[in-house]
């Protein structure tokens, strides 16, 4: 800033100009000491220089003299001020732009007047500027003074973290994203079955998919779930403020099954509804699942930018979760303020293996559609934490604390709590084009692990999965485990020679497993838990396990299994779950869970999960279609079964420089 503009009284001799070059300019600060009746009397001098001593005063005896004062320096000499620009950039400037060189005396001393009232107000201002910056000040220090030392050392991480996110974030979108050649993926719509019975099945499903989604249109559209009972809208917290899972879940579906108006119905909403500028907690695992994996899973369909956008957008609102000393992430989080937490109940603060471990297939590609390796970087990372740790057995403990980067209890499970981490290992070996060497690595260990210590035979001749805690097991297998006769069965191609066929045998006795605990209830659909103790097999016995929110994991299984093998029963105990979903499941309303599968009468929950369209519905599809829709050689399942695309060795899509 140039002096002249600090110091206006103080003008040049006569016929000289004061601005000079150093960016005041010349126009309107030139004030010419000139002979006559314009010339300063002494008195006006005297009370003009008075006031411009009062408002230096206030100035540096605040700025020296209150705490913080390096801050405080910065606001006044480094932050713009409008009272503090020359007058050529400023309107009013010091109130010295009206006058005229030439002017008169009478004109001259009203331009010193408004020039002595512009500087006191130019005080007033400064001084009550620096004083709301002292007690903002104040009020940040005592604030950080009542923090435990770790909220601060996490305070201070997050803050280098944003700084770094924001230097990537400015590069990234300083052009946009980078340009990609969208190119329609291999197998992304298939033909109609030949066989007329396989075509009518498949029909009968698709029109089950058109009446749970016209019953959320009608009752609870924009909405998260809808409650088909009560035929309104139903909102988990899972979600936060987020809107619109059951439109995001549903759109790969939407699209497989050709529903193209529903479809289209979908993207326009999405397009001016969904929005992520919410100060909420939402859960990182849910989030990414359903609403990262389905708008990649619509962008990799249809090629629609809209969908890639926010994926993106959305990712990056994710990042502050693996604000940890460890880098393992957070469980909850707050999409406004980046501040994560764990659930209460996860031992000691730990994160959630199942939760923490099922976010690498969506955040590789979300860095080789944003070409921001940043994604790709942060869940590398967290296998590089695991990979540090003794396993217990080889197996992998549920709970990992992320401040220690230890081991929480030593609870090992298949199903709730770890059953994803196992699946993501496989799948980011297959979609890299099993370039991936690591993770098939550590998922062979893991299974043989998990058949050593977990698997079972019942003395009926049922292979399951039991659960592990502390060295001692329990005989229950979950409704969620029984993804696994899918996972092993898609993996034993990946298998040494003389495990591939065993690895396809473990995974049909899981299916048999599984498909027995839904024949041996009273509607014939499967318990969220079953037991092997007690002189029951195959059964819940606890009422809190009889319960059934229309999962989809059993009949994965059956798909995986049907693609595999081509075992025709595989399709018959798909139909059966079609019957007994249509007889005890469907209402006016759409589709309810079920409270007791062993009752008679329906007891109904009054939820259609988002799942069941993402999930349950799409492998029941794809179990009466050809082999050729959404082949498993070209594309991936994340858990929430929405389709990312095998990443090629030789796939270039992102290109480096924007166009």
């Amino acid at each position: 800033m140039p002096m002249g503009s600090l110091l206006p009284m103080f003008s040049s001799p006569p016929g000289g100009g004061l601005g000079g070059g150093g960016g005041g300019g010349s126009s309107g600060l030139g004030i010419r000491k000139v002979a006559g009746p314009g010339a300063f009397r002494l008195t006006e001098k005297f009370v003009l220089l008075l006031a411009f001593s009062a408002f230096i005063t206030l100035c540096f005896g605040a700025i020296f003299f209150l705490p913080d004062s390096s801050k405080l320096l910065s606001g006044v000499f480094f932050h713009s001020n409008s009272a503090l620009q020359p007058a050529s950039d400023h309107k009013q400037g010091l109130g010295l732009g009206n006058i005229n060189a030439g002017g008169k005396g009478e004109e001259g001393s009203e331009g010193e007047r408004a020039a002595a009232a512009a500087a006191a107000a130019a005080a007033a201002d400064n001084l009550a500027k620096i004083r709301e910056d002292h007690e903002r000040a104040l009020r940040e220090a005592k604030e950080t003074l009542q923090k435990l030392p770790e909220e601060i050392q996490r305070d201070i991480l997050q803050e280098k973290e944003q700084v770094l996110q924001d230097k990537l974030l400015n590069k990234g979108n300083a052009g946009g994203l980078p340009h990609l050649d969208f190119r329609p993926s291999i197998g992304a719509l298939g033909r109609e079955p030949n066989d007329p019975e396989i075509r009518q099945k498949r029909a009968k499903i698709k029109e089950m998919m058109k009446h749970a989604w016209d019953n959320y249109k009608l009752y609870a559209w924009g909405l998260n779930e809808l409650k088909p009972i009560s035929k309104k809208g139903h909102s988990s917290s899972l979600f936060g403020n987020i809107q619109g899972a059951t439109i995001v879940d549903a759109l790969d579906t939407l699209f497989i099954m050709e529903m193209k108006d529903e479809f289209k119905e979908a993207k326009e909403w999405i397009e001016k509804n969904l929005d992520f500028n919410v100060n909420a907690e939402i859960s990182v695992f849910e989030v990414n699942i359903r609403f990262v994996g389905g708008l990649l899973s619509a962008y990799y369909l249809s090629g629609e930018e809209i969908f890639r956008r926010k994926a993106v957008e959305l990712g990056e609102k994710l990042l502050p979760a693996f604000h940890t000393p460890s880098g393992i992430p957070w469980a909850l989080l707050n999409l406004k303020s980046g501040i994560g937490r764990n659930w209460p109940w996860a031992s000691g603060g730990s994160s959630i293996l199942a939760e923490f471990g099922t976010l690498h297939l969506e955040f590789v590609h979300l860095s080789h559609l944003s070409g921001n390796p940043v994604f790709a970087e942060k869940v590398f990372g967290i296998r590089n934490v695991l990979n540090t740790l003794d396993k217990p057995q080889g197996l992998y403990p549920n709970y990992l604390n992320p401040s220690s980067g230890q081991w929480g209890q030593h609870h090992v499970s298949v199903g709730g709590l770890g059953d994803s981490f196992y699946e993501y290992l496989l799948k980011a070996w297959l979609m890299s084009d099993k370039t991936d060497l690591e993770a098939k690595k550590m998922y062979f260990a893991a299974v043989q692990a998990i058949e050593t210590h977990l698997i079972r035979k019942s003395s009926g001749g049922l292979t399951y999965i039991a659960e592990w805690k502390g060295g001692l097991l329990e005989h229950k297998m979950g409704h969620l485990t029984c993804f696994a006769g899918g996972m092993f069965a898609l993996g034993a191609a990946c298998a040494s020679p003389e495990l591939t066929q065993h690895h396809i045998e473990l995974g049909a006795e899981i299916a048999r497993t599984c498909y027995e605990s839904y024949n041996r209830t009273a509607m014939k659909l499967g318990p969220e838990a079953f037991r092997f103790d007690g002189g029951v097999e195959a059964i819940a016995t606890r009422q809190s396990e009889k319960y059934y929110i229309l999962r989809p994991e059993v009949i994965e299984t059956y798909m995986y299994m049907w693609r595999l093998t081509h075992d025709p029963k595989y399709r018959k105990w798909a139909w059966e779950a079609v019957e007994a979903l249509e007889k005890h499941c469907r209402v006016d309303g759409g589709y309810s869970g079920l409270r007791d599968v062993y009752l008679k009468q329906e007891s109904y929950d009054d939820v259609q999960q988002s799942f069941f369209l993402a999930e349950t519905l799409k492998y029941l599809y794809l179990l009466f279609s050809d082999d050729d829709l959404l082949p498993l050689e070209h594309w991936i399942f994340n858990t929430e079964a929405h389709l990312l695309p095998v990443l090629r060795k030789n796939n270039q899509e992102v290109e480096e420089n924007h166009k």
